[in-house]
């Protein structure tokens, strides 16, 4: 089962390089090279069997999406020189990331569950059900952290600690509600839900920029349009197409990515149907058909298309 469990490049003018949870990123003068290897995170923890052809669907949901929203705010991608990388401008991120909730899910559920009526500033009403439709988009925002965990913030924290001005915050929710609407015009047209996601920005030169990933299975969840209003009716889990039912998975075998907990063993047969789920969620997303693209030392294949892009540029 070939998969692309990291690289290790050195490229001529290369000026840095961050490993990420998923991403290898080589750093440029003004650009930056994303590698989207098939490696599989969850609570922040990078599990330890990477997923065939992981990489490729992000990296390819991702361009559709940055492709289909440049309309609405700018973003970082120049090219897309192979299946599983992205080129594109440098910016400075911003140390927050904006995730947007359309419905009561995941994360958000499980605090609701708790007893908790506020997320991260945002008051929530009394006597909703899992994956309830929310009175209105709310923006949930967290801070990025490069290891550990993501932590809950509020707006007024945001500003208070300075960590984004309060000019540049407001382009920050404006952009967010603005892609998020077009996210769930873009689902809908393929018989989804856009439940929740998250974007990340940057700025270069004054300007703000989207940068890094959109609309993947790795930030965002997707119910199935159909059946949703039965489900909620029936009081039934919704269908849906995302990594959590990786994070059930895990949760259902005694792992959150707390001290002193093991992850579960991933299994030939585990890690195949954790592949054929992200396939299935590219498909029914773009609404194209998934080409697998070949896995016989694709890292050689990945070093290969990057060293013809940065001579042709």
């Amino acid at each position: 089962m070939n998969s692309i469990s990291g690289t290790n490049f050195q490229f001529p003018g290369q000026t840095g390089f961050y490993k990420g949870k998923v991403r290898d990123v080589y750093s440029f003068e003004k650009k930056l090279v994303m590698v989207a290897t098939d490696r599989i995170s969850a609570f922040d923890v990078i599990l330890p069997r990477a997923i065939p052809y992981k990489g490729q669907v992000l990296n390819q949901i991702a361009a559709h999406f940055l492709n289909a929203t440049s309309g609405i705010v700018p973003n970082w991608l120049l090219e897309v020189p192979d299946p599983n990388v992205s080129i594109g401008l440098k910016c400075q991120a911003y140390p927050v990331e904006m995730v947007v909730r359309g419905y009561l899910a995941g994360h958000a559920w499980r605090e609701y569950a708790a007893g908790k009526r506020s997320v991260c500033g945002v008051s929530l009403p009394e006597g909703l059900k899992e994956n309830d439709k929310l009175p209105e988009p709310i923006i949930t925002p967290t801070t990025k952290a490069h290891e550990g965990h993501d932590e809950d913030i509020s707006r007024e924290e945001i500003l208070a600690q300075g960590l984004v001005s309060e000019d540049e915050y407001e382009h920050l929710e404006r952009y967010t509600l603005a892609l998020f609407a077009k996210g769930t015009e873009m689902a809908a047209d393929q018989g989804l839900i856009l439940v929740d996601t998250k974007y990340e920005f940057g700025q270069l030169d004054g300007t703000i920029y989207l940068i890094d990933e959109i609309h993947t299975p790795d930030s965002s969840r997707y119910f199935y349009q159909d059946v949703y209003a039965e489900n909620q009716e029936a009081g039934l889990p919704q269908k849906q197409l995302s990594k959590e039912f990786v994070r059930e998975w895990l949760i259902q075998n005694g792992f959150q990515g707390k001290d002193g907990q093991d992850v579960p063993e991933m299994t030939d047969q585990r890690v195949e149907l954790i592949s054929a789920r992200y396939i299935e969620l590219f498909e029914k997303v773009t609404g194209n058909k998934f080409q697998k693209n070949n896995l016989d030392n694709p890292v050689k294949r990945i070093e290969e298309a990057i060293l013809r892009t940065l001579q042709t540029n």
